[in-house]
C-alpha cells in the first residue's frame, strides 16, 4: 500500500511572501506561516503555542501569493512534506518544508477603508502536480478512484 504525504495549514503570513525568478521561467515564492493552539495549563494559565511553517508555492500559485498576499494575510495551505539537506559551515543540516499544491485565501475581499475590490483576487489558485503517464486504455469511468 503506498502511502500519504499530506499537510493542511490554517495560518498568518508572518512575512511578505519571498519571490524568486528561477532559471528557465519558473517562479517559486516562499512563505514563513504562524499556526497558533490555545491550552490551559496545569496552572489554570491560558497558554498560546505556535509554530512557524516554510511554505513553497511554485509558478501560478507564486504568482497569486505575490500579487495578494502580504504579511498578516490568512491562508489555506494544502501540499507535501519536503526535506532537503544542505551544508553550512562544514555541519549537513537539514530542512523540512511544504510545498504547496492548493492555496486558498482567507482574509475578506476589503481594502483597508471598507470598500470591495473593483477588480477581486481570486480566492483560490490550484497548481496541480505533473501528472503521472496513464494510458488511455488504463481509465474507465466504471473503475472506483481507489
Amino acid at each position: 500500500m503506498a502511502g500519504v504525504n499530506k499537510v493542511i495549514l490554517v495560518g498568518n503570513l508572518g512575512a511578505d511572501p519571498e519571490v524568486r525568478n528561477l532559471e528557465g521561467g519558473n517562479k517559486v515564492a516562499t512563505l514563513s506561516i504562524a499556526t497558533s493552539e490555545n491550552y490551559t495549563d496545569r496552572d489554570g494559565n491560558r497558554q498560546t503555542q505556535t509554530e512557524w511553517h516554510r511554505v513553497n508555492l511554485w509558478n501560478g500559485l507564486a504568482g497569486v501569493a505575490e500579487q495578494y498576499l502580504k504579511k498578516g494575510s490568512k491562508v489555506y495551505i494544502e501540499g507535501r512534506l519536503t526535506t532537503r539537506s544542505y551544508e553550512k559551515d562544514g555541519v549537513t543540516r537539514y530542512s523540512t518544508d511544504i510545498t504547496a499544491r492548493d492555496m486558498v485565501m482567507l482574509d475578506s475581499r476589503q481594502d483597508g477603508q471598507g470598500a470591495p475590490y473593483e477588480a477581486a483576487p481570486p480566492q483560490s489558485a490550484t497548481v496541480s502536480e505533473t501528472p503521472q503517464a496513464v494510458g488511455a486504455s488504463e481509465v474507465s469511468n466504471d473503475d472506483p478512484p481507489f
